[in-house]
């Protein structure tokens, strides 16, 4: 059992390498700015070991630069993150039986790529004793990433001023494509996904990211009004 776990986890650890090559430069950035703030280098590192949440560190950033009070900063990097909402009630039936140490750590490793990874998982291996090692193994690829290339921006950021003006940044919507795309697969997701990106599109006026919280509902509702409409358009039916 002790090698299949390893098989596990090492498994998550592959799988995940094409998101860790996408995060690299978003990393960069995000060490880089906090080093040319009024952060010490060791608070903009902590940033990235304890939140390990790539668009709310960015928004932390800016409100703690704007001298925003911490009221401030919690709420809105709270509605910036409420997209894991999402993805949690989507792993809820696999995680939800696990010990509470378990259901803790997974969730703290929780992001986009790393459900991008289990989503892909579990489509694969539908029963999956083992998927919560995977699911480790993804995880501490991603964070481990994440501090490596936070460290580097925050080491060396210095001598590239302008780094996030070279264009670096689209290296993480060209990883959320590749993310978003493998999964239409039916037509509830395509829907959702069509109805997601025209919402964000006309609501991207909306303060603290609001408009990507409403679309994302938007998405999620379509889809559900698809499937309870047209249940053969479920997956796998």
């Amino acid at each position: 059992m002790p090698s299949a776990r390893l098989q596990e986890f090492a498994g998550g650890m592959r799988d995940t390498v094409p998101m860790l090559v996408g995060s690299a430069p978003f990393g960069v950035i995000f060490g880089t700015l906090a080093a040319a703030g009024d952060l010490a280098l060791w608070q903009g590192q902590l940033l990235s070991l304890s939140v390990y949440a790539g668009a709310s560190q960015f928004v932390a950033l800016g409100l703690f630069a704007g001298g925003a009070g911490f009221a401030v900063i919690w709420a809105t990097t709270l509605i910036v993150n409420l997209r894991h909402v999402f993805y949690a009630a989507n792993l809820l039936p696999r995680i939800a039986p696990l010990p509470a140490p378990w259901r803790w750590l997974l969730g703290f490793l929780l992001t986009d790529e790393t459900f991008a990874v289990m989503a892909a998982y579990y489509a694969r291996h539908p029963v999956a004793p083992l998927g919560h090692w995977y699911y480790l193994g993804s995880g501490v690829a991603m964070y481990l990433n994440w501090q490596a290339w936070t460290f580097l921006g925050l080491a060396f950021g210095a001598s590239f001023p302008a780094l996030q003006s070279y264009g670096l940044d689209f290296a993480m919507v060209a990883t959320f494509i590749a993310i978003v795309v493998p999964q239409l697969t039916a037509r509830p997701r395509i829907v959702a996904a069509v109805v997601a990106a025209g919402a964000a599109f006309l609501l991207r006026g909306l303060p603290y990211q609001l408009g990507l919280l409403l679309a994302v509902a938007c998405g999620v509702l379509a889809g559900l009004m698809l499937l309870r409409w047209n249940p053969v358009a479920e997956p796998g039916r």
